[in-house]
């Protein structure tokens, strides 16, 4: 093994394997290992400007003792050996003279280091095993490779952030996650650790992370290298600031979306849009944003109104913005055979391809193929045909549904997208598709944009994605599963992110359990970083009978109502209120979301993120901070009307609903009927909620 200096680097070279170690920001380094003569250039997610301090490199000889057996007898042989150690402000990598890693902070405490199982590195005793902490492996016939890298467990770690898993699991250590995307699953590879660190795996490609009781450990199925990033801070919020800093930062959150979005499975006509807007105006309810769902369109991947079902596009939403209401529009990255730009996105290589097998990706009411959101003509192209189709007609936000994308099989290595193949790239894709239209808008002369997005990579952030959990189930399991989901994606880099309020599928608008459900997640859903209403509600109405097809196009019908009027007069006055409360803390939402595109903050976090010192808050996964200064302890159980509450130390704690101040450090019960969500004011902030 070789230990050297290359410019700023250091370089930890066996054979032709070379390891590369460099500062890479504010008290953080990047580690990069290829066995090519050639480093591949990619830099994923680590692609913004950043500081990068010159490091101080240390290659120095140490005395070691090598043991030596002959038959039954022990001896030892004294040599030297080169060791090193590079230094960015708090963090320090320690390469031994084997050439494991470990890494340090600036008080000398050990943060993380690789596994290694070659010998005992307490003293020195052979060991069998073989097991080193990083492995490229060469699949034969090609010139890639599998990864894997591995570190040690450490017993006393919590690990929060990963993205977005329908799990339930709050602290991700223990756990084993597919770093890929799905509905419902979005692989965001970022966390953060309560030893003091922050760590992203940046690799797009599929594989998984397993953090078990034994050993941690990333994989990749198909790669050209080996790439991650470290970071040494003195607290969540340090170690977010500097993250965000490197992967890029949250643009400021426009006005519009700090307010209430009314959405459903699906609005069919213009008529029914306005007629759902006038209704809520004509309550006196403010509505900042209403969706249009898909099956808007002519035909998928011609991203155009139906004029039959929206003849004047422009006038429907003069109307509404004459409401305060803007209107969003959803954008499927499928596209049709038949598709009037089938032709010209296959002739100019815009649409994804497939190395074997059947070119279609899905069937689902048509043939279609995805389009390549890694090849920058492609995005271009359909950004050009959704700006004449609809930005020209006054549309500003797009719903970038099926980001994932959503194949069906999610057989990868069937697929090629221009950036590689999709084995080695595919959790780029949702980032890609954001990408082109935060470009597109901002060519247009937007000085603000938001894309509500399925999916998400780590960056997404500075595309200004809405990231939502996808199409989950109507019940308390996922309600509570997706509070962690949520806190998760924050804790990865992504600070807004929304739920179908009430979940997506199952939610029966007649049933008296789920309009509970609904009411409590209605109210929780004031408390997230997008008060988001929207579901698929049994049963559903059917299209006429002849009007299935028209002229060769499938039609989709739609779901039952779901305004806040739809589930009975008493919960209508109690998600009334809850808009109102919402539309209170405007002011506060406000400084929250500037905090989070200045400094990376989330809006919606955990316990730990503010308390990391209280041990109490180490894995509390029932309650959570809502910026800075209140606590929020939604209620997600059927039958519930109390809870119990955890009031970190050093601070006075406002009950939101009676004015009580209780002094922190203790757990008390509180009462929580339907029309209460229970809310602290931290310090007795002046802060208006009910």
């Amino acid at each position: 093994m070789k230990l050297y200096r290359e410019n700023s680097a250091l370089v930890v070279q066996r054979g032709t394997e070379r390891l590369f170690i460099e500062s890479w920001g504010v008290n953080s380094l990047r580690i990069r290992m290829t066995k090519d003569s050639i480093l591949d250039g990619n830099d994923w997610a680590l692609s913004c400007p950043c500081e990068k301090p010159e490091p101080i490199i240390d290659i120095h000889e140490v005395d070691v003792t090598e043991p030596w057996y002959y038959g039954d007898e022990r001896k030892a042989h004294e040599s030297k050996a080169t060791e090193a150690t590079i230094t960015n402000g708090k963090i320090s990598a320690c390469v031994s003279f084997e050439g494991w890693i470990s890494f340090y902070n600036q008080r000398g405490e050990l943060l993380t280091q690789e596994y290694w199982r070659t010998r005992d590195r307490i003293d020195r005793y052979a060991v069998p095993l073989r097991i080193e902490g990083r492995e490229l492996k060469a699949i034969t016939g090609t010139t890639d490779y599998t990864l894997t890298a591995r570190f040690e467990a450490f017993d006393d770690e919590h690990i929060y952030g990963m993205g977005v898993y329908q799990d339930g699991c709050f602290d991700r250590k223990g756990s084993s996650m597919e770093l890929a995307h799905r509905n419902s699953q979005t692989s965001v590879p970022f966390l953060v650790s309560s030893r003091g660190y922050g760590f992203l795996w940046n690799n797009p490609a599929i594989g998984y992370a397993n953090f078990a009781s034994n050993k941690t450990e990333w994989h990749s199925n198909s790669t050209k290298k080996m790439d991650y990033w470290i970071t040494a801070g003195d607290s969540p919020a340090q170690i977010h600031e500097q993250y965000t800093s490197v992967a890029g930062r949250t643009p400021m959150m426009p006005d519009y979306g700090m307010g209430f979005w009314q959405c459903k499975l699906r609005y069919r006509t213009q008529e029914e849009v306005l007629e759902v807007a006038r209704e809520y105006h004509r309550r006196g309810i403010p509505v900042d944003v209403i969706v249009i769902d898909f099956f808007h369109w002519t035909r998928q991947g011609e991203f155009r109104f139906d004029p039959r079902c929206f003849p004047d596009p422009e006038a429907m939403i003069r109307e509404l913005s004459s409401m305060g209401i803007k209107v969003c529009v959803s954008v499927w990255p499928t596209i049709d055979q038949k598709s009037e730009n089938f032709g010209a996105m296959a002739d100019s290589g815009y649409l994804v391809s497939a190395d074997r097998g059947s070119g279609i990706h899905m069937d689902w009411l048509g043939n279609t193929v995805f389009y390549d959101a890694t090849n920058p003509g492609a995005r271009k192209f359909v950004w050009d045909c959704c700006r004449k189709n609809y930005y020209d007609k006054g549309v500003k936000i797009f719903w970038l549904d099926e980001a994932e994308p959503e194949y069906g099989p999610y057989d990868w290595d069937l697929f090629r997208y221009h950036a590689g193949p999709v084995q080695q790239c595919a959790n780029i894709y949702p980032e890609c598709y954001a990408e082109g239209f935060y470009d597109g808008l901002k060519s247009a002369g937007e000085s603000e944009s938001m894309s509500l997005v399925r999916s998400a990579w780590a960056g997404s952030q500075k595309y200004g994605v809405l990231t939502w959990s996808g199409d989950i189930h109507s019940d308390f399991r996922a309600f509570r599963e997706n509070l962690q989901a949520g806190l998760n994606m924050s804790m990865a880099g992504i600070p807004w992110w929304t739920t179908d309020i009430g979940g997506f599928v199952g939610g029966d608008p007649r049933s008296e359990d789920f309009r509970e459900l609904l009411v409590r997640w209605f109210a929780w859903g004031t408390f997230c970083p997008v008060m988001r209403m929207h579901g698929e509600r049994p049963p559903y109405i059917p299209l006429e009978k002849g009007t299935e097809v028209i002229d060769g196009v499938p039609q989709w019908g739609s779901a039952q109502p779901n305004e806040i009027w739809c589930f009975g007069d008493e919960n209508y006055e109690i998600m009334k209120k809850f808009i109102l409360v919402r539309e209170r803390l405007r002011p506060y939402i406000k400084k929250c979301m500037e905090e989070a595109s200045r400094t990376g903050a989330p809006v919606a976090r955990p316990m730990y993120y503010d308390f990391p010192s209280d041990e109490n808050c180490l894995v509390m996964k029932d309650q959570y901070m809502f910026g800075p200064d209140l606590l929020v302890a939604p209620v997600m159980e059927k039958g519930v009307t109390g809870r119990s509450v955890y009031l970190p130390y050093g601070h006075a704690w406002k009950d939101a609903v009676d004015g009580k101040v209780y002094e922190g450090g203790v757990r008390i019960e509180v009462d929580a009927p339907l029309d209460v969500i229970p809310v602290f004011i931290r310090d007795c902030a002046d802060i208006a909620v009910y």
